[in-house]
């Protein structure tokens, strides 16, 4: 990380006011005693927001007097941590962020809008409303071009909806905060993929019984507690075990990748035998061979019935 210097002018005092000062106190408490330089990090950031978005020098010091901190302590926190601005920045402080999805996305475009809108990077424009600077990611890749205004994350960018969103800032217009197309925050931009059937989520795959199913005497008899509704569903087949076959003209199962000697036995005392027929198991099958081998899933991640149906059309060919 390059150095970072404190801007060069300085104001000659700082102070907080009274509401935070009373914040200041209140995170204090929240460590041990002995313990209160933990806040000093929420300490700088409610000093950045009241100095207009960046950290003085006086600011440190008042930061360092209030937790009873070295100064060059609190300095040390202030200099290492990009999220403290130690220059002035404008009344919208724009960060850009350029890292690699960003850029894919065409993050070239908003920097130059800033370039042409604002200024020269670090800069404040002249009437003081914006200035902007480049960061690292900023973690919404999938919004990306996007840029971060104060707390503020502006997403899906292009130049023109760049510049337009600076232009209602610096005139004080309404913005929309988010994405800055039609899209339902990191939703896909195409629409909505998932849940396309109503009847999934309106309640008709519910069905309750009627009044008329059964006469109230009847019921009366039955000793089965009383349903308030059935869904609908299907029931799942249970494992089943594949056909067993004779051991004359074995097939040397230890060619399947994932099957060594001690499964080939294993599935010889099952009564497998062949490719032939690890080629032709159902899902059912495969069920109950993994609860015989204990090894859940191993069938499907390594491909034994791929590999079976291939060597046995070796065998064939």
């Amino acid at each position: 990380m390059s150095v970072r210097r404190l801007h060069p002018i300085q104001p000659d005092d700082f102070k907080f006011t009274s509401e935070n000062k009373a914040f200041a106190k209140q995170e204090m408490k929240k460590y041990p005693a002995g313990r209160q330089a933990s806040a000093v990090i929420s300490l700088l950031w409610v000093a950045q927001k009241q100095n207009d978005g960046w950290v003085s020098e006086p600011a440190i010091r008042h930061v360092a007097e209030i937790l009873s901190m070295p100064y060059i302590r609190v300095f040390e926190v202030a200099t290492f941590y990009t999220m403290f601005n130690l220059s002035p920045v404008g009344k919208h402080f724009v960060q850009f962020c350029g890292t690699t999805p960003c850029w894919l996305r065409g993050a070239d475009s908003i920097k130059d809008v800033c370039r042409k809108v604002i200024g020269p990077e670090k800069t404040i424009s002249e009437d003081g409303q914006l200035s902007w600077m480049e960061v690292e990611c900023l973690g919404a890749c999938v919004n990306a071009p996007m840029v971060q205004i104060n707390e503020d994350y502006y997403e899906d960018l292009d130049a023109a909806s760049f510049e337009q969103l600076l232009d209602d800032l610096r005139n004080g217009r309404p913005t929309k905060v988010g994405p800055q197309v039609a899209r339902q925050k990191s939703a896909p931009m195409g629409g909505q993929t998932t849940l396309l059937d109503p009847d999934l989520y309106n309640g008709k795959a519910i069905s309750l019984p009627s009044k008329t199913d059964k006469p109230k005497a009847e019921a009366k008899k039955s000793s089965k507690p009383k349903t308030n509704f059935v869904v609908n569903a299907t029931i799942a087949k249970k494992p089943a075990a594949p056909e067993k076959v004779s051991a004359e003209n074995a097939n040397d199962l230890k060619r399947i990748s994932g099957v060594g000697p001690k499964i080939e036995g294993i599935l010889n005392e099952l009564g497998i035998y062949r490719f032939d027929q690890i080629a032709s198991w159902t899902r059912e099958n495969i069920e109950w061979v993994d609860e015989q081998l204990k090894f859940k899933g191993r069938i499907d991640r390594e491909g034994w019935i791929e590999q079976a149906k291939k060597l046995q059309s070796e065998e064939k060919g």
